[in-house]
């Protein structure tokens, strides 16, 4: 029986919306430590908690409820994993309990009954072998998994083998400790199903796989097998950051650039950055990945905060792609299409030599916009403030009309009956059906759906390729795991000639056929006034142009751009990366921003409009006058109303030494705020809506 340093009264952290823990007493006979995962009396019903320390002693004994359990088949959550929730809910003005809640995800993880998994085959080990290149990355990485906290830049271009030199590293540290656990993080499930193929032929055995696509029974199995140790390797989403590994000696970051490892709703946070406090809290060596990586990034291994290795050239015989402009100011595209002459002639000449093709627009459904051509009446959600998109039946029975073709300038008139199409938000998921009339004029005939999505695309392409086998991947088009595993599958496998989708198809998918990329509206990112913008289309356009060629095959990519002289476009043309970075850096540090300054925003919600306004302007008569602080705002947010909330926004620009989570927790607080009004706190915030 263990030790009881903590006397008869502790302090339970729950995992909820609380900033503190609760005083529990010890019944006789069970002793706790803090760590010790219990479950406890709240409320009408019980709750698993954490331990958190001896308790404050504020009320008296005979009021204060008994923990009801010990969990002993898990092992307590360490000082140093506790210290990092701690530290983690004050970085992010979070509450403590709220970030509890990710390590214990589910009421049903403490069931009766342990999940026991099988041991890994020995000797089923096949890794790929490296290049002189990759195996000099692979030992410089390797160098670092005895020697405690570090974080290292792994920068290699599209299909260097980033991959392979970091499951060479995961190796490594699997070897060297029994029971040591490795977390791999990747920024979208769609890049699980070819991680997870890889891993398995590599390792001979399958990794726990963590994201928000698997149930709760998956999740129960999952997390009992790394709280108790018996998971050597996690492949997860951002949320896998916060598992209570028994043992965590190694962290990869894959694509650790990529905008999906901000969490905004619920807890804000950025998982990247979370993941290298945790390792420095842990000390175990962080690895960041990315052939396009986060200026962040960028900057600390240029300051010598991140060591840095570095693959210049693609595995193999394998070169990098090259890349067209097609200026779309010039007569290049038909009268009523989105898919250039130029692009058209590439993708048919690819597909006619067994190759294959992608086409690449980050705009999910049918069309963006619908509109009425005689009073100009535009659909909008009627809780959001967003246009509605219009989304074409995915089984279309015979006979239905469809869409007509008359749009000379980029539209399309909706005709016939059209109870098979919808319209839908992108943001809360209202849906409605299109009606046959206008629902401002009555006038019949003359909606028209306004620019291109996929599944028009998909049309365009059914037209000018009839006989071509098409798929698209978007997040509504594969609703499930199967669907999407199936269409990646059958692209490598050949299946598929051309494969249209939005950013689930940009990175990480190695297709060995792939020799067309065609990236429909290059410009689509640049609009708006983040000041990121630049960045991440530049992210995102090189990570779909590196897809195409990545074996044998030589590659080429078009971009249709109607700013083929922006600087974004002039870099990915002349694949001088590091010069586009430095001209970003140099902006970022006269203007005073990220990495060279600091941001923080107060977004500010509620359903009466007043009250949010109220509230708003109240915190920006509260603002400290400081000199090395500059409050913008309020102003409402560019989506002023979302899922039928109304939402105010000030942003905090202040210097690197500014104690940021401090000012704006002491800010927010000194403003009273009715219960019917929100109002979140975002430190580094990267979305702007």
């Amino acid at each position: 029986m263990k030790a009881n340093a903590l006397g008869r009264q502790v302090e339970v952290l729950l995992p909820t919306a609380v900033a503190h823990g609760f005083d529990y007493s010890v019944p006789d006979g069970m002793e706790l430590s803090a760590g010790d995962i219990v479950t406890v009396p709240f409320g009408r019903s019980e709750s698993l908690g954490v331990v958190w320390g001896a308790g404050k002693a504020q009320i008296a004994a005979s009021k204060m409820k008994p923990v009801a359990i010990c969990h002993e088949q898990f092992a307590p959550l360490p000082e140093t994993m506790r210290a990092f929730i701690d530290w983690a809910a004050w970085y992010n003005c979070a509450p403590k309990g709220s970030m509890l809640k990710m390590v214990l995800p589910v009421a049903e993880i403490a069931k009766e009954g342990r999940i026991q998994f099988e041991p890994p085959p020995d000797n089923a080990m096949q890794l790929a072998p490296l290049s002189p290149a990759q195996q000099q990355a692979a030992d410089t990485l390797a160098e670092g998994l005895s020697k405690g906290f570090s974080v290292t830049l792994l920068d290699g271009v599209t299909g260097s083998g980033k991959t392979e030199v970091y499951f060479d590293t995961i190796a490594r540290a699997l070897a060297a400790d029994p029971a040591s656990q490795v977390l791999v993080m990747l920024p979208e499930i769609a890049l699980s199903v070819q991680s997870l193929e890889r891993f398995t032929r590599r390792f001979g055995y399958a990794p726990v796989i963590w994201n928000s696509d698997i149930t709760p029974a998956r999740k129960r199995v999952g997390w009992q097998a790394i709280a108790s140790g018996q998971a050597r390797v996690v492949i997860g989403a951002r949320s896998a950051l916060f598992l209570p590994y028994t043992k965590l000696s190694l962290l990869v970051v894959d694509e650790e650039h990529d905008t999906s490892y901000k969490q905004e709703d619920g807890v804000i946070y950025h998982a990247r950055d979370m993941a290298v406090a945790r390792a420095r809290f842990e000390k175990f060596p962080v690895v960041l990945a990315s052939a396009t990586p986060s200026l962040e990034s960028y900057f600390n291994a240029r300051q010598g905060r991140y060591k840095e290795v570095t693959l210049p050239a693609r595995h193999g015989d394998a070169v990098l792609p090259d890349i067209e402009l097609l200026d779309m100011r010039k007569p290049i595209v038909e009268k009523s299409a989105f898919v250039s002459q130029p692009l058209r002639a590439a993708l048919a000449a690819a597909i006619a030599k067994g190759q294959q093709g992608m086409l690449f627009l980050n705009r999910r459904g049918y069309a963006p916009l619908m509109l009425c051509r005689t009073c100009g009446h535009r659909f909008q959600c009627p809780d959001c403030s967003a246009w509605l998109v219009l989304h074409k039946s995915k089984n279309k029975p015979a006979g239905l009309p469809a869409l007509s073709a008359s749009h000379g300038e980029g539209q399309e008139t909706v005709a016939g009956d059209n109870n098979k199409h919808r319209l839908e938000c992108h943001h809360c998921g209202h849906r409605e059906p299109v009606p046959k009339a206008c629902p401002a004029c009555a006038a019949e005939d003359s909606l028209h759906a306004c620019g291109p999505g996929v599944e028009r695309l998909l049309e365009e392409v059914h037209e000018f390729l009839p006989q071509a086998r098409v798929a698209v991947m978007a997040s509504d088009s594969m609703d499930t795991s199967s669907n999407l595993s199936e269409t990646i599958a059958d692209m490598t496998e050949g299946k598929i000639d051309l494969l249209i989708g939005t950013q689930m198809i940009a990175k990480g998918h190695h297709f060995a056929g792939l020799t067309v990329v065609g990236v429909v509206d290059a410009d689509l990112g640049l609009a708006g006034g983040d000041l990121r913008a630049a960045e991440h289309t530049y992210q995102l356009l090189h990570q779909i142009s590196g897809r195409a060629g990545r074996e044998q095959l030589r590659g080429k990519v078009y971009l249709q751009s109607f700013l083929p002289e922006h600087p974004v476009m002039k870099a990915l043309l002349s694949g001088d990366r590091d010069a586009f970075m430095q001209a970003e850096m140099e902006a970022r540090e006269r203007a005073e921003m990220p990495p060279l300054g600091r941001l923080a925003a107060i977004i500010v919600d509620g359903a009466k409009e007043e009250q949010v306004s109220q509230v708003a302007r109240q915190l920006a008569a509260a603002a400290a006058s400081e000199q090395k602080l500059h409050v913008l705002g309020p102003a409402p947010a560019p989506l002023y109303m979302l899922r039928g909330k109304f939402r105010q926004r000030l942003l905090v620009k202040a210097g690197k030494s500014i104690n940021l989570p401090d000012y704006m927790r002491s800010w927010v607080g000194s403003v009273a705020c009715p219960s019917s009004v929100r109002v979140r706190i975002d430190i580094d915030p990267h979305s702007f809506l």
